[in-house]
């Protein structure tokens, strides 16, 4: 199984300065779906699900807002 790097911009994340997945921002389809889980991009600007391994990451000059 290839594991996916998804990119994100700062609007992308919740007001808590992260990201659910399973995503759509993923493209992953309903067969493949986990147990949803909260990943803190804000903090470290990128996160591994425990479940499939998809990576999200903050896209290179993109700043959150907000005091995270």
């Amino acid at each position: 199984m290839t594991q996916a790097t998804v990119e994100l911009l700062a609007k992308d994340l919740d007001n808590n300065g992260g990201i659910h997945c399973p995503s759509a921002q993923a493209d992953m389809k309903l067969w493949n779906n986990h147990p949803r889980v909260f990943l803190d991009i804000a903090h470290q600007g990128r996160a591994k699900c425990p479940y499939c391994g998809t990576v999200y990451q903050l896209k290179a000059g993109e700043v959150v807002q907000g005091g995270h």
